[in-house]
């Protein structure tokens, strides 16, 4: 799915399913419908299938920011 695709889907507040890509000392990177997001302060590990909140999106600079669910 594209980031215009994912943007057009979904809004702040929704819940979705993700992997998590990659670590970061901030947070967790996890992607949903091939777009990646963060999930600041959480340690999952790489390759966990968590279910996350979307708190914020930015479509000027294509990121949006996660919370577990």
């Amino acid at each position: 799915m594209s980031w215009q695709d994912f943007f057009a889907r979904h809004r702040v507040g929704d819940v979705i399913d993700g992997v998590v890509t990659a670590q970061a000392p901030f947070g967790s990177f996890v992607e949903s419908d091939g777009v990646t997001g963060l999930a600041y302060q959480q340690a999952w590990p790489v390759g966990t299938r968590v279910t996350v909140r979307i708190l914020d999106i930015d479509p000027e600079r294509q990121r949006f920011s996660l919370a577990a669910a």
